[in-house]
């Protein structure tokens, strides 16, 4: 069998910080961390570092339903805003044909 290197630990570190590994790997990189004070150290520090920054908690029904009414409350208010500024630009389109024809003589 092909010695186990640094590197390959090194690659390995993720899974095993996270515990996805599987129990071979797992072994594996213990015993090489055993074997190695350094990489033990950063494999610490790197398991102190992922565990603050983990991803939250899953989130409510009630938490999800708020949510929800939000953006629901948003696009009413963006379809609003889209609705009036067509509607304005529609009726200074419709007010400027009269003026245009008194300009240019065609009333």
């Amino acid at each position: 069998m092909t010695e186990i290197t640094r590197n390959v630990i090194l690659d390995l570190l993720p899974l095993y910080i996270g515990g996805e590994a599987s129990e071979d790997t797992a072994k594996l990189v213990k015993e090489y961390l055993n074997s190695d004070p350094e990489l033990a150290k950063i494999a610490r520090q790197l398991s102190e570092t992922t565990s603050k920054s983990e991803a939250p908690a899953p989130r409510s029904k009630e938490a999800e339903m708020e949510g929800f009414e939000k953006t629901k409350q948003m696009l009413i208010i963006r379809s609003t805003i889209v609705i009036s500024l067509v509607v304005m630009f529609l009726c200074v389109l419709l007010l400027s044909i009269p003026v245009m024809m008194l300009m240019f003589g065609r009333g």
